[in-house]
């Protein structure tokens, strides 16, 4: 497996994992991945078997992004790296995909920030990823309604480094 940066020509099917990944994650137009592309220091994918297994998006804190949870952690966190999402897959899903990028990006944070956080969703329940990132050692540090109610997340943090 090769965790390596995005790229332009990667968009067409990241785009496509990302929507069938919906309700776990947003759905998002094609400019909002261009935005990311330019925009998150942290936009890589895992190649397998010379196909895109998966990608992670991660953002610092400041920057123009409109997102409910993203704004929670900006409220309380000085530093911290913000994974966006992280999407498998279906076919390469069990072969560690999930475990290189977050081991990536852990990897890249220990110069950026003490912290990665993410949103997990609650309602609708999302157990898989839940227990994903409780293997990794995130731990919940509130909750929110998101969608005018429509959803509930887990925010979670997990640090890096010493």
């Amino acid at each position: 497996m090769i965790v390596r940066a995005a790229v332009e020509t990667d968009l067409p099917a990241i785009l496509d994992m990302n929507e069938t990944a919906v309700p776990h994650v947003n759905g998002i137009p094609l400019s909002q991945l261009e935005w990311f592309l330019a925009s998150a220091p942290y936009f890589r994918v895992a190649a397998l078997e010379d196909r895109i297994a998966g990608f992670l998006i991660a953002l610092t804190r400041g920057l123009a992004y409109d997102s409910l949870n993203y704004r929670w952690f900006q409220d309380r966190y000085p530093t911290f790296m913000y994974v966006d999402r992280i999407v498998t897959a279906e076919w390469a899903r069990r072969r560690g995909v999930g475990q290189a990028l977050y081991a990536d990006l852990f990897a890249f944070t220990e110069t950026v920030a003490p912290i990665v956080t993410c949103e997990v969703n609650l309602r609708p329940n999302n157990e898989g990823s839940l227990a994903f990132h409780r293997r990794f050692g995130f731990t919940e540090v509130g909750t929110q309604d998101t969608e005018g109610g429509k959803k509930t997340v887990s925010l979670m943090v997990r640090k890096v480094g010493k």
